[in-house]
């Protein structure tokens, strides 16, 4: 097993940002080349970064088992957006990483051989990501994800606020804008495109499970199929490893 950190300066972003990959060992998959493995991205929360995967999960177990590559990113608090100040995070994972990874280890993996998943801030990256480029990726999966922008009008005293707002702009017009998670969702049903496989999950003692069960209803009623979890949980890495491991086992089948 290689763990793998990259610090790069992209292009899209031009800060210099680690870059974390696990590699499986070449023994793995019966010596199958990097070029030909299945690529899982992860995104990280909005407290966390490209190390908390590896530090509060088991994805190193799992990446093993299946003989994944699995790559990480870290995008601060950006909420996997092209912000204001031209720092572009959206382009920099669904772009830059992808090509970056092409010149550097020759990895060019199909649709079919791409997933994508996140936690929280995480799973309103990947969503966007699938549902904005579904082109790249066969699968995506939301954990406790901010999958509806209505939270943040929740509370006026959140001290997060005035963060929130130099992201988004002005709150009253989020509703249907770029910014929103059904906005995507309406957009890709408009255009009839070829979905990838949505996998959505969250706990019940979670402050976003309203979010989750929002987007899913959406989901439902425009007729997008997706795999919906909900049990008791809390919005931990206690949640959050077993859903990886529900999501990847839903993907890929059970560990060989």
């Amino acid at each position: 097993m290689a763990l793998i950190r990259i610090d790069h300066t992209p292009k899209t972003v031009k800060v210099c940002l680690p870059l974390n990959i696990i590699l499986p060992d070449p023994s793995a998959m019966n010596g199958v080349p990097v070029s030909q493995r299945k690529v899982l991205y992860l995104f990280h929360g909005l407290s966390d970064d490209a190390t908390a995967w590896q530090r509060f999960s088991t994805i190193e177990t799992l990446a093993k088992d299946y003989g994944l590559v699995v790559v990480m990113p870290s995008v601060g608090r950006s909420f996997y957006m092209n912000q204001p100040n031209g720092q572009a995070f959206f382009s920099y994972v669904t772009e830059e990483i992808p090509q970056y990874l092409a010149d550097v280890f020759n990895l060019r993996p199909k649709r079919e051989d791409t997933i994508l998943a996140g936690l929280s801030m995480g799973g309103y990256g990947a969503m966007k990501a699938g549902l904005l480029h579904p082109e790249m990726y066969s699968a995506v999966a939301s954990f406790s994800g901010v999958l509806s922008l209505a939270i943040m009008n929740a509370d006026p005293d959140d001290e997060r606020r005035v963060e929130f707002a130099h992201l988004f702009g002005n709150f009253d017009t989020l509703a249907g804008g770029e910014h929103d998670p059904m906005a995507w969702l309406q957009k890709a049903v408009e255009s009839k495109v070829d979905l990838p496989k949505l996998f959505i999950a969250c706990g019940r003692q979670d402050d976003l499970y309203p979010l989750s069960q929002l987007f899913t209803g959406a989901c439902r009623q425009m007729g997008v199929p997706v795999d919906y979890h909900e049990e008791d949980g809390k919005h931990d890495w206690y949640f959050w490893d077993a859903q990886i491991k529900r999501f990847l086992k839903a993907m890929l089948g059970d560990i060989s």
